[in-house]
């Protein structure tokens, strides 16, 4: 990762598969993930941080800068944690979300399959993944376990 880099950019050797051309007929990330993410800036409020994930009923949420480029990954894990801590945020005033949130954040292809991007979960320990445009820096989308669960329910069954 070069100097002052903030996100990761997981692809695949498939990175260039179509989905007609998938394995097996395996969804991408593209088919599954939730486009125009609710996004909040590195700079908000614990308080907003919370608002936005309450409101729209979400578990997590791309940080960005000024610019709108991802700099990190803020959960309903990382704020329950923190309020397990609350007596440290009174000697803190100034406590924001980029104090909290998960940096470099983990971003996934639009081309990755279900497949792929579950593996990235499970060996990184996470429940979302960010989907990033062609520019490689602004979120476009997101990928959570709740996205890989509905899947997996429509696929037909063995019996």
């Amino acid at each position: 990762m070069s100097a002052g880099q903030k996100y990761i950019r997981l692809s695949t050797p498939d990175a260039d598969l179509r989905p007609e051309d998938e394995p097996d007929g395996m969804a991408t990330v593209a088919e599954l993930m939730t486009p125009d993410p609710i996004v909040v800036d590195e700079g908000a409020s614990l308080d907003e941080a919370v608002r936005l994930l309450e409101e729209h009923e979400i578990s997590g949420l791309p940080v960005v800068d000024g610019d709108g480029v991802l700099v990190g990954v803020i959960t309903q894990t990382d704020v329950v944690r923190a309020r397990a801590v609350s007596h440290l945020w009174h000697r803190w005033p100034g406590l924001r979300v980029r104090h909290l949130m998960h940096s470099p954040a983990l971003t996934a292809d639009v081309s990755m399959t279900m497949e792929e991007a579950a593996q990235i979960m499970e060996r990184a320990h996470v429940h979302l993944l960010v989907v990033v445009g062609e520019d490689q820096l602004s979120p476009i989308g997101v990928l959570s376990t709740t996205d890989l669960v509905r899947a997996l329910a429509r696929r037909p069954t063995d019996g």
